[in-house]
């Protein structure tokens, strides 16, 4: 029997395991969750949302298990709480707009005839979800599936095993049917035979550009619809007016919080030459300042990657920018926790430019490139010079300048004087090998759902 494995980079051990599902047993999952989605989309939407709701609250609730659970799983410090805040966040909003987002379009509604568009559920959706931020991530879709009348089965990150099985935990132990929330482990092979058999009605990946190109295989031809959430590689442009302090603090925490694991991280950044020596330099002093540890010591600010292989990827692309005339700023001697594994300390590049490998491939790690610009038109190129788009943060204090600049960028989120924030009332949304579809906000629910039409004729004379 095949052995799906977490090993954890605090120490390289097998921290969990648990044997992957064979096709049949899969099969036989998704089968109860078809068998078990009529009954649940026929129950008051109100009662779903409050399920839903009950079911966060229970995980608020096994918060002393779940937070050393990810430092074990991951390698996010303790210090941090988890991801309650943003879990609740999202759960909280996709709640409160569910009524509105699924209510009838009513076109008429007379003696003669009642005309309307209803939202439908799709039927059993199929979660994929990664490991950098496991709960916030599932939840995106989980929640307002669910209040919507889908069944969901769940399958995560082996990096993140366990997760899956704390949020079905929650759910069940707050009242959702066993069989309307189920968590699966499984192979990618069995993954692949599930989709391409049309198992399932929706299926919603976050993960690598090369796993959202594998579900699209193993999609194709069954109409299959799917949601993909895939690399980015997002940019902060830094204008001549823009708050330097909080410029600093804010990129430079979104370039290596969760040591850099973030979908929506900050990778490279574009600074005025007004600016540029003056954001360098603070921006060395602000990371120099952690403290690179055990995730599970309260004082540890940065843990290590979540695997020794992801961090051979960032000091692979650090080298290489470096060989080609790249600048390292951060002293190495700050951080004699790096071990050449998991533990990797923060890095500031300058001297970077986009025929490095790291002002372009996706780095996912607590380093980040700066380069000094002239003017609008020389960032908005090099912003767009990028296979990705998910979000760019613009710092300025014209709001009229910022939303004309957004407009030419090519990404899914424009922000403004913040980064590296998902707002549940908005839609999480990519362009290019970042992926296509969108979560949260009034779109989410809708493409969690299909319209169906009613023509209804009162008369017949």
């Amino acid at each position: 029997m095949a052995m799906i494995q977490c090993i954890s980079p605090i120490d390289g051990s097998v921290y969990a395991e648990r044997p992957a599902l064979s096709l049949d047993a899969a099969k036989d999952v998704v089968a109860r969750a078809r068998k078990a989605q009529k009954a649940w989309a026929r129950r008051p939407l109100e009662e779903r949302v409050q399920l839903v709701l009950k079911g966060a609250a229970r995980l608020n609730e096994m918060s002393d298990v779940v937070v050393p659970e990810l430092a074990w799983q991951m390698g996010r410090p303790v210090k941090y709480g988890g991801e309650y805040k943003g879990f609740n966040e999202r759960s909280n909003y996709v709640a409160s707009i569910a009524a509105d987002a699924l209510a009838p379009l009513v076109v008429e509604e007379s003696e003669r005839f009642e005309r309307r568009i209803e939202r439908e559920a799709h039927g059993v959706v199929f979660v994929i979800a990664p490991w950098n931020y496991p709960y916030m991530t599932a939840i995106n879709t989980i929640a307002p599936a669910l209040m919507a009348g889908n069944t969901v089965v769940l399958k995560h990150a082996s990096q993140t095993l366990v997760v899956g099985e704390r949020l079905v935990q929650a759910f069940l132990e707050a009242g959702v049917p066993e069989d309307v929330f189920q968590n699966v482990f499984l192979d990618h092979e069995t993954t692949s035979a599930l989709i391409a058999a049309g198992s399932f009605n929706f299926v919603n990946f976050t993960g690598s550009v090369e796993g959202g190109r594998s579900m699209e295989r193993a999609a194709a031809g069954t109409f299959t619809g799917l949601g993909l959430e895939l690399g980015g590689k997002d940019p902060g442009y830094v204008m001549e007016d823009a708050d330097l302090e909080a410029a600093v603090d804010t990129l430079m925490d979104g370039a290596t919080y969760n040591s850099g694991q973030c979908c929506c991280g900050i990778e490279r950044i574009y600074v005025h030459e007004s600016l540029y020596d003056a954001f360098v330099e603070k921006s060395v002093a602000w990371v120099s300042n952690y403290k690179l540890g055990n995730p599970l010591d309260p004082e540890t600010s940065l843990g290590p990657m979540a695997n020794k292989r992801f961090a051979k990827v960032v000091r692979e692309q650090i080298a290489d920018a470096v060989s080609k005339g790249a600048k390292a700023l951060v002293d190495p001697k700050l951080f004699p926790q790096d071990d050449g594994g998991a533990y990797l300390a923060p890095q500031v590049l300058v001297d970077v430019d986009h025929s490095m490998a790291f002002m372009r491939e996706e780095t996912f790690g607590p380093a980040v490139g700066i380069m000094k610009v002239k003017s609008d038109e020389e960032a908005l190129a090099l912003m767009n010079d990028s296979q990705y788009g998910l979000t760019a943060s613009l710092w300025t204090k014209d709001v009229e300048r910022a939303s004309r600049l957004g407009r030419d960028i090519e990404t899914g989120t424009v922000f403004m004087n913040r980064a590296d924030y998902l707002d549940p009332a908005l839609c999480w949304t990519g362009v290019k090998e970042t992926g296509r579809g969108g979560s949260l906000s009034i779109i989410g629910f809708q493409n969690l759902t299909r319209p169906k039409s009613f023509h209804l004729k009162k008369v017949t004379a």
